[in-house]
């Protein structure tokens, strides 16, 4: 039985497969297209059929994570209520949403009429969908849930109560009563762009004190109930929504042409993240009293947000916090697929999965195509051992190695199969990656990854490290770790690496901790600045070329742009104050 999920088709489209309720193909649509998309995930879908060697009239279901009627009404009403302040915006901005709605009606309409019988296309609310995605993929049989982001079918936060097959909703906050919503405006506040930049609002606010907690908390929480609630004082709600003068006051600025001081920006960023995390907290703690649910699962944009995920652990408990590998909107391809396997077919749940290598592979013959046809020059390493040691010996001589294995992944972290890796105790390797490939801010921190079985000795995490949905903390014995890689408070990026789920990366791992000072290496997406992740061969081979990184490992297939140097003098174990 086949069913194939989909995103809502406004932005970060992606497309799921399901074959008796086990997920076979999952795939974002911007990483296959190589830009921002949106409507139906053309590419993601053929990808999901093809993989499957399945035809639309194989489909039992098509599952969308999205009701766009009922978004359009609850965002016309919104509105409605705001005409007689502003009428002329307000009818511009109704106009508008009629455009939208008429867009996302025909493309569910086209779906419909083109591939399958209508009869097999369901729409699902979209904040369901998150809910589906953080409850079905997580390991408990019963769970609060509580789903955030900017605004999905008119609402912008639910609180649900999820048990064995079936997810029961228990309170709805519209838009524009919005906790990402804010954030986003405060990300263009702060200079970045907003709905793409918000991770660097996250990690900048590590850099300076919350003294605006307050302000954002009398903005963003109803006084009484403690849920999340806008104070209109502080937003203009008339045309577009922006911060009013009160706001600017408030953080003792003019205005919003006024320029922001470097300490201005660095508190802004701390505020409203320490209010996100101590609404969503106290909102957590209140129904978990209320259900009796000991365990939390977060869906929607705004748990993106690692540091967040990680403050929210601390106080709620770790390993009683899940969230789904894609808590975004590419995640709802998976979330109405489930809803539909459990809601509408009745199935009982399967194994739950905690990291997913759905994208797409390349055989051998294929990557020696593409290869060939770039004229590169590769070395070919027929054995697995072999090609861990030319990897290896990269490594030690202080190289930036991409690293191209197997499927992609889902979701918006590289966990080893699309991934450039180094060694965290080479010289300059932070700025090596920075300068010559990410072009990424100061702040933003590297990721490091470790086996799980090595993992306690250096660090304290919970399971949510193995998607790199969350932070760890370094143990205040382990000094052996590299110092640029650990953040204020002692928080540390950090993928955990199971041998079962990525046997190739953990190998990798694993030998070369026997000469290193320990199981270490850097890891972070393989793409170039501003790019979607890579996925298929032709991606990889250009990004390598068009960047500075050093080799490229594809599958048993290795590029170098030079002869290695002689391996730099790693130090041991031994060398540190360190006793496991």
């Amino acid at each position: 039985m086949l069913i194939l999920g989909l995103s809502s088709f406004k932005h970060d489209t992606a497309a799921a497969l399901f074959e008796d309720g086990v997920i076979k193909a999952a795939v974002e649509n911007d990483k296959l297209a190589r830009s921002q998309t949106s409507g139906v995930p053309e590419d993601a879908l053929r990808f999901c059929l093809e993989k499957a060697g399945a035809r639309w009239q194989d489909l039992e279901a098509i599952a969308v994570g999205a009701r766009p009627f009922q978004g359009w009404v609850r965002r016309s009403l919104f509105r409605a209520r705001r005409l007689p302040f502003s009428p002329v915006a307000s009818i511009y901005h109704e106009a508008n949403e009629a455009g939208v709605f008429a867009r996302e009606l025909n493309q569910v309409r086209m779906l419909r009429l083109n591939r399958v019988a209508p009869s097999k296309v369901t729409n699902f609310n979209h904040h369901l969908a998150h809910a589906s995605s953080a409850f079905f993929l997580s390991p408990f049989e019963r769970a609060l849930i509580v789903t955030m982001d900017q605004e999905g079918d008119g609402v912008s936060c639910t609180v649900s109560l999820g048990e064995g097959t079936q997810i029961r909703v228990l309170r709805t906050i519209p838009f524009p009563h919005s906790l990402a919503w804010i954030y986003s405006h405060v990300t263009r506040l702060l200079g970045f762009t907003p709905h793409k930049d918000e991770h660097k609002t996250q990690w900048l606010s590590l850099e300076g004190e919350p003294v605006f907690k307050d302000v954002f908390l009398e903005m963003l929480r109803d006084s009484r109930t403690r849920l999340p609630r806008l104070n209109s004082s502080y937003i203009n709600l008339a045309g577009r929504l922006t911060f009013s003068g009160k706001f600017y006051r408030a953080i003792g600025v003019a205005d919003e042409k006024s320029e922001l001081t470097d300490d201005q920006r660095r508190a802004l960023a701390s505020s409203i993240q320490a209010a996100c995390a101590e609404i969503v907290g106290s909102l957590a703690e209140h129904y978990r009293k209320q259900t009796g649910a000991a365990n939390v699962c977060l869906g929607g944009g705004l748990f993106q947000n690692t540091l967040l995920v990680a403050t929210l652990e601390k106080r709620l408990g770790l390993d009683q916090v899940y969230v789904p590998p894609a808590p975004g909107n590419s995640g709802c391809a998976l979330g109405a697929g489930m809803l539909a396997w459990h809601h509408r077919m009745k199935k009982p749940r399967q194994e739950a999965v905690f990291a997913l290598y759905g994208g797409p592979s390349s055989d051998r013959s294929e990557l020696k195509e593409v290869l060939d046809n770039c004229k590169a020059r590769y070395s070919l390493h027929t054995t697995e051992e072999r090609k861990i040691d030319a990897a290896l010996q990269l490594l030690e001589s202080g190289k930036i190695v991409g690293c191209f294995q197997g499927p992609a992944e889902f979701g918006p972290r590289a966990l080893g199969n699309r991934s450039l890796l180094a060694s965290p105790w080479a010289s300059y390797v932070r700025e090596n990656l920075n300068d010559f490939i990410k072009h990424r801010e100061w702040f933003r921190p590297f990721a490091l990854a470790v086996p799980e079985e090595d993992c306690a000795r250096y660090f304290e995490c919970s399971n949510l490290c193995q998607a790199m949905n969350s932070l760890a903390w370094a143990r205040p014995a382990a000094d052996v770790l590299p110092e640029g890689f650990i953040l204020p408070g002692g928080i540390v990026r950090l993928q955990v690496v199971r041998q079962q789920s990525n046997p190739l990366f953990w190998r990798l791992l694993k030998r070369f901790g026997e000469r290193a000072p320990a199981p270490l290496l850097v890891n972070t997406s393989f793409n170039l600045f501003g790019e979607p992740l890579v996925v298929k061969p032709r991606d990889a081979v250009r990004s390598y070329f068009c960047s500075g990184i050093d080799a490229l490992l594809i599958d048993n297939f290795l590029l170098s742009k030079a002869a290695a140097p002689q391996p730099y003098a790693l130090a041991r174990a031994s060398d540190y104050n360190y006793s496991p």
